[in-house]
């Protein structure tokens, strides 16, 4: 099976990277996802990141707990930068050549965010990883992956998640929950299935850019979802709702 994705978009949440930690980074997980990257990077695919905080600053979080919202989602942003240099530095050191843009400028540590260099980088086949969200307070990292994906005209969003796809109620309290194979971004929204948030999957949506939701943990998912195969659950204007 050949390539379906040539430019795509990964979206990965902070809690990603803690793997079983209650808070930080776990290398091991960090390396894992570099050597997935690798293999994908290997057969072409151009390949763009957006990374959560979560596993460090959680500016809703903050809030709830007294802060000022948008003081703490900048918190939230700069976390989200940690994150995103050391991924970068995971798959340098496999060889893989990876640039950090920030939408908050750290000129010492990153580029600033520009649309057009972000696509250059990609197209002399630099792994991008977008830092500090969409440098904006009240919107999520997942807003940022849905806006950069349309910036960088990225084929489709992998959403790499803990879960297995979309479920119709939270698999952990219900037993009974239904996994969707695929469902449109009307359905997602409507029903409030908490894939992403509204403004995200509405984004997608106004752009024609399929979602694909899978369970990162599975060696290999990464490239099954390149490859096409059917994995986890996809979101699309044409999909029926199976």
């Amino acid at each position: 099976m050949g390539l379906i994705y040539q430019r795509v978009l990964l979206k990965l949440s902070g809690e990603a990277l803690m793997g079983d930690l209650s808070y930080g980074i776990d290398p091991a997980i960090v390396q894992s996802i570099a050597q997935e990257i690798k293999e994908i990077v290997a057969e072409g695919v151009e390949v763009a990141i957006v990374v959560g905080g979560g596993n460090i600053f959680r500016g809703v979080k903050g809030a709830a707990a007294g802060m000022d919202r948008a003081t703490a989602d900048y918190i939230g942003m700069i976390a989200t930068v940690m994150n995103a240099m050391t991924l970068q530095d995971s798959l340098e050191q496999i060889e893989i050549p990876t640039r950090v843009l920030t939408a908050i400028e750290m000129q010492e540590v990153a580029e600033p965010y520009i649309r057009r260099r972000a696509i250059r980088h990609l197209e002399k086949g630099r792994v991008v990883v977008f830092g500090a969200g969409s440098g904006n307070p009240f919107f999520t990292t997942d807003t940022t992956a849905a806006l950069r994906a349309a910036e960088i005209n990225a084929e489709v969003v992998f959403k790499a998640t803990k879960v297995d796809g979309i479920y119709d109620a939270d698999p952990k309290k219900n037993p009974d929950a239904r996994r969707f194979k695929s469902l449109t971004y009307s359905h997602a929204i409507s029903h409030d299935l908490k894939v992403m948030d509204t403004t995200a999957i509405a984004l997608c949506k106004d752009n024609s850019i399929p979602i694909i939701v899978f369970d990162l943990s599975v060696p290999g998912n990464i490239r099954r979802a390149v490859m096409g195969e059917s994995i986890g659950t996809i979101v699309g204007e044409s999909c029926e709702i199976i």
